[in-house]
C-alpha cells in the first residue's frame, strides 16, 4: 500500500495534470482558430481557381483512411489515424491552403483528436474542391442470400426439361423402331405384289406350220352347145 501511494499515485497525478494541461492548451488553440474562420473563408474564395488542381493532387496521393476522413471527418477516426492526418495537413501547408498551417501546428502539438474542430473545418473546405464520389449501391447480405436459392433452382428446371426431352427422344426412338420394322416387313409384300403384277414370262410355243397344200380350183368347163 505504501508503494502504491508513493510511486504509482504520483505518476497518475502527473499524467492527469499533463492531459488536463494539453486539453486546456488545445482548447485555447481551437478558440483562436475559430476567430480566424472568416478570414480563412475569404482567402479560400480568392484562391479557388489556383487551389483546385493542387488540392485534388494532394488528395489523390494520400491514403484511403485519410480520404474517408476528408469526406466524412469523425473524432474517433482522427484519433486513430492521427499520424496520417498530420502528414496530410503538412501537404496542405505545402500548397499554402488557407488555415492549414495553424491547424497543422496544433495537431502536431496536441494530436488531431484534441483539435478535432479545426481539423474538421479544414477537411470540409478541402472536400469542396474534390469531385463528387460515385457511390456504388450496396446490396444487403440478406438479399444476396435470398437470391441464391432462386438461382440454384433454375438449373434444376433445365435439368428437368432436359430429362423430359431425353424421355421424349427415347420414346420417339422407341416409337420409330416398330415403324421401321413394319416398313421392313412390308417390303417383301410389295415385292410379292410386284411379282404377281408382273408374272414371269411364259414360254410361248410357236406352232409348227404345216406345209400349205396349194389346191388348184377346178377349171370351169365351157358350156356345151
Amino acid at each position: 500500500m505504501g508503494y502504491w501511494n508513493s510511486k504509482v499515485v504520483p505518476k497518475f497525478k502527473k499524467l492527469f495534470e499533463k492531459n488536463s494541461a494539453k486539453k486546456a492548451a488545445a482548447a485555447e488553440a481551437t478558440k483562436t482558430f475559430d476567430e480566424s474562420k472568416e478570414t480563412i473563408n475569404k482567402e479560400i474564395e480568392e484562391k479557388k481557381t489556383e487551389l483546385q488542381p493542387k488540392v485534388v493532387e494532394t488528395y489523390e496521393a494520400t491514403s484511403a483512411e485519410v480520404k474517408a476522413l476528408v469526406r466524412d471527418p469523425k473524432v474517433a477516426g482522427l484519433k486513430k489515424n492521427s499520424a496520417a492526418v498530420q502528414k496530410y495537413l503538412e501537404e496542405l501547408v505545402k500548397i499554402e491552403f488557407p488555415g492549414s498551417k495553424a491547424v497543422s501546428e496544433a495537431s502536431s502539438s496536441f494530436g488531431a483528436g484534441y483539435v478535432a474542430g479545426p481539423v474538421t473545418f479544414i477537411f470540409e473546405k478541402v472536400s469542396v474542391f474534390l469531385p463528387e464520389e460515385v457511390k456504388t449501391k450496396e446490396i444487403p447480405v440478406e438479399e444476396v442470400k435470398a437470391e441464391e436459392p432462386a438461382k440454384t433452382e433454375e438449373p434444376a428446371k433445365t435439368e428437368g426439361t432436359s430429362g423430359e426431352k431425353e424421355e421424349i427422344v427415347e420414346e420417339t426412338k422407341k416409337g420409330e423402331t416398330p415403324e421401321t420394322a413394319v416398313v421392313e416387313e412390308k417390303k417383301p409384300e410389295v415385292e410379292e405384289k410386284k411379282e404377281e403384277a408382273t408374272p414371269a414370262p411364259a414360254v410361248v410355243e410357236t406352232p409348227v406350220k404345216e406345209p400349205e397344200t396349194t389346191t388348184t380350183a377346178p377349171v370351169a368347163e365351157p358350156p356345151k352347145p
